[in-house]
């Protein structure tokens, strides 16, 4: 471990990973993604519903390392309803508060649960997918309206 960082995963990192609740594939879904991190390798299968321009139901398939599956976990906790004004918000924040250019982890909730991923850039990525997957099916799923 390099000097200065703390554990690579904690508790809390471990539980949220552990924690998806919204894992598989929709039968009949406005949107079907599949992401890849390049600084990492992560890989998120992401389906999604939309009504009224808002999420209405999600589904993944994540194989990322714990940052990355903690990530979704939170990612799928709080995206319905979420537009894609705020889904776009939310990712602009997260990546500057990871980048260190911000110390607001932004309007998504408990994001700041992903604290620890922030001294390790090589998790950035992992951690930036899921967000970024779901942004893009947003655009994905509401391209007609």
């Amino acid at each position: 471990m390099a000097q200065g960082l703390s554990a690579p995963y904690t508790k809390d990192i471990l539980r949220l990973a552990a924690g998806q609740e919204h894992h598989g594939r929709l039968e009949v879904p406005d949107a079907r993604v599949e992401r890849r991190s390049r600084t990492c390798g992560a890989v998120l299968k992401l389906d999604l519903a939309v009504e009224d321009g808002k999420v209405s139901l999600i589904a993944v398939e994540p194989e990322a390392c714990a940052y990355g599956q903690a990530a979704t976990t939170l990612m799928t906790r709080h995206a319905a309803g979420q537009s894609l004004a705020g889904i776009e918000q939310a990712l602009a924040a997260l990546r500057a508060w990871l980048a260190g250019k911000s110390d607001d982890a932004g309007p998504w909730p408990e994001i700041d649960r992903l604290e620890p991923a922030r001294e390790r850039p090589g998790r950035h990525g992992a951690v930036l997918l899921p967000f970024e997957a779901l942004a893009d099916a947003m655009k994905e799923a509401t391209r007609d309206d």
